[in-house]
């Protein structure tokens, strides 16, 4: 660690996971009372004046308390409020842009902030382009040395090197949309010569874990150890978060995404259309999805395009993005 003695403090959104997830990891974190905007007339929006008072009137006497020497933004919810306290104080605050495309949040953000880490080329169509710094978005350091785990992994997951190993990760909560389409596609899947690790998330485990039956087929609620799920894949099929497409740009295997239509502003299929048009990856909308059989089959075909595809997407990985950030805050302190 380059600053042993430093001391952090998140703030998050009270109903999100990050209000359980960061106090796991050791760190200390406090709530504000704040949500999106809904995209149409609903309970939450009309309460959405009250929330906004509150976070900003709790943000104010969090920041009082914590003095902070700088405030990093990286979209949520919480950030707003944080951030345009922190900047009135005089605070400098930065902002790490994680998709491709920003939220509204992070766009009024900007005019106050003095550095915009980003991790997509083109973004200067948003923000200030002197602000601006290509890091790339912080990943798991234990994923930069996969190529050398294939190996231990087959072991871990008792795999078949000689059969095909696709990997299903639909988040740490799970995508009933993904889950339903490997449903309908497993016996079609195993046909093929395909072993499956299947990631259904914690909300659907207990439906889909009878998939474990099926020769070939794995099923978990949550995959703890990543670099050897990642390390034992051939294919990959994820969602499009930016945090799983930084990860799978380091990680360089031929991968499907299946964008969550569900997100604000539609944030993953931006960020999987940034890729898929450096012919890095294949994008399968949600809306799309009966045509599974012929991408998967075509991919599985191909094998020098899964050669290309994994080439392209290794080139847009940024490793060093957790040192670049913290670059870019040291030069703000100083």
């Amino acid at each position: 660690m380059r600053h042993p003695k430093a001391k952090f403090l998140f703030v998050g959104a009270k109903d999100r996971m990050e209000m359980e997830k960061v106090p796991q990891n050791g760190y200390e974190i406090k709530g504000l009372w704040i949500s999106g905007i809904q995209r149409k007339l609903t309970l939450k929006n009309m309460m959405f004046p009250f929330k906004l008072l509150s976070s900003l009137w709790n943000a104010n006497k969090i920041i009082k308390n914590f003095k902070p020497d700088v405030v990093i933004g990286t979209g949520g919810f919480a950030s707003g409020p944080t951030l345009i306290r922190a900047s009135a104080k005089g605070i400098p605050t930065l902002i790490q842009e994680q998709n491709s495309y920003p939220g509204i949040t992070n766009k009024l953000l900007a005019k106050k902030a003095r550095k915009i880490c980003v991790a997509y080329d083109g973004l200067e169509r948003f923000f200030p382009k002197s602000k601006i710094i290509k890091t790339g978005n912080p990943v798991r350091q234990d994923l930069l040395t996969i190529s050398t785990k294939r190996n231990e992994a087959l072991d871990y997951f008792k795999l078949d090197k000689t059969k095909t190993i696709v990997v299903i990760i639909g988040g740490s909560l799970g995508a009933r949309a993904i889950n339903k389409l490997i449903e309908s596609q497993i016996e079609w899947l195993v046909a093929q010569n395909v072993q499956v690790i299947w990631q259904t998330g914690k909300l659907y485990y207990k439906e889909y874990k009878k998939y474990d039956n099926v020769e070939g087929v794995q099923t978990y609620a949550f995959l703890n150890k990543m670099d050897l799920t990642y390390a034992a894949a051939d294919i990959i099929i994820s969602r499009a978060g930016a945090g799983s497409i930084s990860e799978l740009c380091i990680v360089g295997k031929p991968t499907i995404f299946i964008p969550s239509p569900n997100v604000s502003e539609d944030h993953q299929t931006k960020n999987a259309q940034a890729i898929v048009d450096k012919n890095a990856a294949i994008l399968l909308k949600e809306s799309e999805l009966e045509r599974f059989q012929i991408l998967f089959g075509g991919l599985l075909e191909d094998e020098e395009r899964q050669v290309k595809l994994a080439e392209n997407i290794k080139k847009l990985a940024l490793p060093e993005a957790t040192k670049n950030i913290v670059d870019a805050v040291e030069e703000i302190i100083k």
